[in-house]
């Protein structure tokens, strides 16, 4: 089965940081699309060091996996993040000043007509189909278990003081719970993958709006960070959009 993607990935600095700690992958050919986003945290920039030490081991685990459909795709995802886990706490352990690194890691896999996410932390992945806008992913922060406990509602959370404070991170501790999400993806489909950057500054309401512009992805994404960045841009911000634009049932030479 073929795959048609259109794929558009920037990440800026915005307003306030003086560096990025957020790193992205983004590959697509007709078989399958790989796209990870990383939102590093720690101090002396360690935190750019864990999103990129997340990005590279996950992307290599990643990029022989040629289908979701393959029997142990889920677990190799998985894997993936366990193994980013890994390689960042030793890190962490090794060199004083990464005490405390760690970083979210959200991953989306698309292939015949499926999508497969490993997710860890609050970077999020969104599905925008037949103009309604879902989020795929469930935030691992402070404020996302207080909204599930009933004690905020999700609009106290989005303002809240602690809406930045993550309760599960890749490699601040030796191991870590990885979600995975997976269903059905359709032609026409349009997903975004994101750091807290975007998603903290801009409502869904809008995101949704911004993804339904006839543009390419390439100037959604440009518009969304612009838009954040119009906000206040208080984070680095970093999106890819994947328009799926056809699903197509021919083979693929080798």
């Amino acid at each position: 089965m073929t795959l048609q993607l259109a794929v558009g990935a920037r990440s800026d600095v915005g307003m306030v940081r003086s560096g990025n700690e957020d790193n992205f992958f983004a590959e697509a050919d007709a078989r399958r699309g790989v796209f990870i986003v990383a939102d590093g945290m720690g101090g002396h920039a360690a935190g750019e060091v864990a999103s990129e030490m997340a990005v590279q081991i996950i992307s290599r685990h990643l990029l022989g996996l040629s289908s979701v459909l393959e029997p142990e795709a889920a677990d190799r995802v998985e894997l993936a993040l366990h193994e980013a886990n890994r390689g960042i706490h030793e890190r962490m352990l090794a060199e004083a000043d990464k005490r405390g690194m760690g970083t979210t890691a959200s991953v989306l896999m698309l292939s015949d007509n499926r999508y497969l996410i490993g997710q860890v932390g609050d970077s999020r992945i969104y599905l925008l189909r037949n103009g309604t806008l879902q989020q795929l992913t469930k935030d691992h922060s402070y404020v996302q278990e207080q909204v599930d406990a009933g004690l905020l509602t999700p609009e106290q959370a989005r303002h809240h003081p602690y809406g930045n404070v993550i309760t599960r991170s890749v490699g601040a501790s030796a191991d870590v719970a990885v979600d995975i999400f997976e269903g059905e993806m359709f032609p026409g489909d349009i997903f975004l993958v994101a750091s807290d950057g975007l998603t903290g500054m801009v409502d869904d309401r809008r995101l949704q709006q911004l993804l339904l512009a006839r543009s390419g992805p390439g100037r959604i994404v440009d518009a969304c960070i612009a838009e954040a960045n119009g906000r206040g841009g208080v984070d680095n911000i970093t999106a890819i959009i994947v328009q799926v634009t056809e699903i197509g049932t021919g083979s693929i030479n080798a």
